[in-house]
């Protein structure tokens, strides 16, 4: 069977999973594609992954994806339409294109860019003027090794950005490449600054070559609300899959309808939980 070197986007949903990449313990977005490929029979059972195979990003646990990117020596019949039918509804393949014999998703992306909702109402105590000096003042290259668990390669040079949405700060993070968690610790920081909890000075105290004690470290935020929203490749041309990408759309559409029911459970049970010691009359459905 003749193969070539593919790459496809991959959007993904990752609250159910533990991570992009495959680990000792937990079901992982990189294991479903892989199981999807040996029922498609372009991975066989004995070998442990693809010929060709890298990935753009090792997303953490919680951590969705609009355009995760992957290469593998595939068929042509292996269009994004072709590997959906085999992966979960909460992982779907939605554009390919032909990589050059050297290509690698890891190395040769030229930029990712990472993008998080942080529910920050105007009305609270985030100061949105703080949190965007905190994020020019993190912009550029700097050391984060206080900000990250990984201890080497840690100098990197991102890019923050923030703007309003309603109840929300929408922070993109942009960056040649991250250390773990770095993005998560970011936001965090920006927010620390922003709602007053620490001073701008902080991020000087941050970037400085010294560990931080650990009472003083920064807490990463929660994962659910960061998605890996673009990788960047100069020399690839991607197509849409049309029928790929519309399901790709109706499904989480479907998704973000669901949520947004939930949220309104959520709320009505949170609003009629009473705080004193009034009587509630007795329901059943």
């Amino acid at each position: 069977m003749a193969t070539a070197l593919r790459a496809f986007r991959i959007a993904y949903d990752g609250t159910p999973f533990r991570g992009f990449q495959r680990q000792p313990h937990g079901e992982t977005v990189e294991d479903a594609i892989f199981d999807a490929l040996r029922r498609l029979e372009v991975l066989t059972p004995d070998v442990d992954k693809p010929d060709g195979y890298a990935a753009a990003g090792r997303t953490d646990a919680g951590v969705s994806a609009l355009a995760q990117t992957i290469t593998l020596e595939s068929p042509e019949w292996l269009t994004p339409r072709a590997l959906n039918a085999e992966l979960p509804a909460s992982i779907r393949a939605w554009a390919s294109a032909p990589a050059p014999p050297d290509f690698h998703a890891t190395h040769h992306a030229s930029s990712r860019t990472y993008t998080y909702h942080l529910f920050a109402p105007p009305d609270g105590d985030c100061d949105d003027d703080r949190f965007r000096a905190a994020c020019d003042a993190l912009s550029g290259t700097h050391d984060f090794h206080n900000l990250t668990p990984d201890d080497h390669n840690t100098e990197r040079s991102p890019t923050l950005e923030a703007t309003r949405d309603g109840d929300y700060l929408v922070v993109t993070v942009t960056a040649g490449g991250f250390a773990r968690e770095l993005v998560r610790r970011l936001v965090s920081l920006a927010h620390g600054v922003a709602t007053g909890k620490e001073p701008l000075e902080k991020i000087d105290r941050v970037l400085e070559p010294d560990p931080l004690p650990g009472h003083e470290g920064i807490a990463p935020v929660p994962a659910e609300p960061l998605i890996l929203s673009h990788v960047d490749y100069p020399d690839l041309a991607f197509s849409v899959d049309p029928e790929a990408a519309h399901r790709a759309r109706g499904i989480f559409e479907t998704r973000a309808v669901e949520r947004r029911t939930g949220a309104r459970v959520a709320d009505e049970i949170a609003g009629g939980i009473v705080t004193d010691d009034a009587s509630q009359p007795d329901g059943s459905e």
